[in-house]
């Protein structure tokens, strides 16, 4: 899941759909359960009992085999009775927590606590400073995924691809997307310090903290080619996407260069309107449980851009519901896609809103575009390949951007 220490989430999306909330007698019976936990009251054939119980809450199989957490409350006991210090029973069940979510070994699924899940929502609300980067796990390394223009990390040199080592002085090396975000935000005005590698080297960045504005969508028109950018899918992206649809219309636009470049994720419920804009009663994505399919997504309203042509750019960083609208777009025919491979992330991840103020982020399927392709680790390919170099970088060069407006002025 990307996460952002500005306004954007990473929005984990087929990252993440849409946060389940859980009743007040499932709030009631987890609490229970974990300060139970936490007391080291249950175990054995208790803990059976109890897991089975509040399993369902998940969505979670309950399985035959026992489940023994004697383990689990031998191990709080000895710390309570031999650790010289003090104990915090919070931070105990937080780590145990995060240490079950982080034992699946899937690094999208990932628990957060009270501070982090603030953090997480004031970032899809708009609401945080920090240096304007977007971050994803890249193969276990926190990664910028995307710089925002203008913002202090753009300002001081930062470019998507550069991996985070350690944040004021502690590693950060291995650490979940979620984690180094937290740790990269914070108030205006205050400085972090950053090791990042870049290729083979490391450099060391010393960045003050703003307000970042970050709007999911803009759009532009150039020459009779509308150009609608979009960062990543949060909750407004639908609605501000439908609006430069509206101008693009009004305008009478003869072709769209739909950007996803570095573009994340997000909700599916975002990646399913702006789809819907060229994809009139279609299926948008298919997510599968195993072989059963759990759920299609169908467009729906009216597909405002159906029939103009339509070039998509999609580059490594183009992840999950970035995809799932490529694959859409792509598998339908109502777009060519141009740029570098996509990244390949073809897993859905649920959020779980916790007692106090806690989430849980767990990988619950596996999405399929259209024609039924998969494309974790594979990514989507696009139908014309055109790189962009370091060199193009450094130079404000966009052969990718040019080759798409060449395109339409054949």
């Amino acid at each position: 899941m990307v996460q952002s220490d500005t306004a954007s989430a990473n929005r984990s999306k087929y990252d993440y759909d849409e946060p389940k909330k859980l009743t007040v007698s499932q709030l009631t019976a987890l609490l229970v359960a974990v300060l139970l936990l936490g007391a080291g009251f249950v175990a054995g054939m208790y803990a059976d009992k109890l897991y089975a119980a509040i399993a369902p809450v998940f969505g979670l199989k309950v399985s035959a085999d026992s489940i023994d957490l004697s383990s689990v409350q031998q191990t709080y006991r000895k710390l309570k009775a031999e650790y010289d210090g003090k104990l915090d029973d919070t931070k105990l069940i937080d780590g145990a927590n995060r240490g079950l979510a982080a034992a699946t070994g899937d690094p999208y699924t990932t628990y957060m606590d009270k501070q982090e899940t603030e953090q997480f929502d004031r970032s899809l609300n708009g609401e945080v400073s920090g240096i304007g980067v977007e971050i994803a796990s890249r193969g276990n390394h926190p990664t910028v995924v995307r710089v925002v223009d203008d913002s202090p990390a753009a300002k001081a040199g930062l470019r998507a691809g550069d991996i985070f080592r350690s944040i004021n002085g502690q590693s950060v090396v291995g650490q979940n997307s979620e984690v180094v975000a937290g740790k990269v935000r914070g108030e205006a005005g205050t400085t972090v310090k950053l090791v990042m590698q870049r290729e083979e080297s490391t450099e060391e960045y010393t960045i003050v903290r703003a307000k970042v504005s970050d709007a999911s969508v803009r759009s532009q028109i150039r020459d009779g080619v509308g150009i609608l950018t979009i960062t990543r899918f949060d909750d407004q992206t639908g609605r501000l996407a439908r609006q430069a649809a509206e101008q693009f219309v009004q305008q009478g636009v003869r072709a769209v260069v739909l950007d996803l470049r570095d573009n994340g994720g997000g909700y599916v419920t975002a990646a399913r309107e702006v789809a819907s804009l060229w994809l009139e009663n279609k299926v948008v994505v298919v997510e599968k449980s195993g072989d059963v399919v759990s759920d299609t997504v169908h467009s729906s309203g009216q597909a405002l851009l159906k029939g103009v042509k339509t070039t998509v750019l999609v580059n490594g960083n183009s992840a999950s519901a970035s995809e799932i609208v490529a694959g859409a777009l792509h598998d339908h025919k109502a777009a060519t896609l141009l740029g570098e491979k996509t990244f390949g992330k073809g897993t859905v991840q649920k959020l779980f809103d916790l007692p106090d103020g806690r989430k849980l982020k767990i990988t619950v399927a596996r999405w399929y575009t259209p024609s039924g392709r998969n494309i974790s680790q594979g990514g989507i390919a696009p139908d014309t390949e055109v790189k962009m170099s370091t060199d193009d970088r450094n130079a404000g060069r966009d052969p990718q951007f040019d080759s798409a407006l060449q395109k339409f002025a054949e």
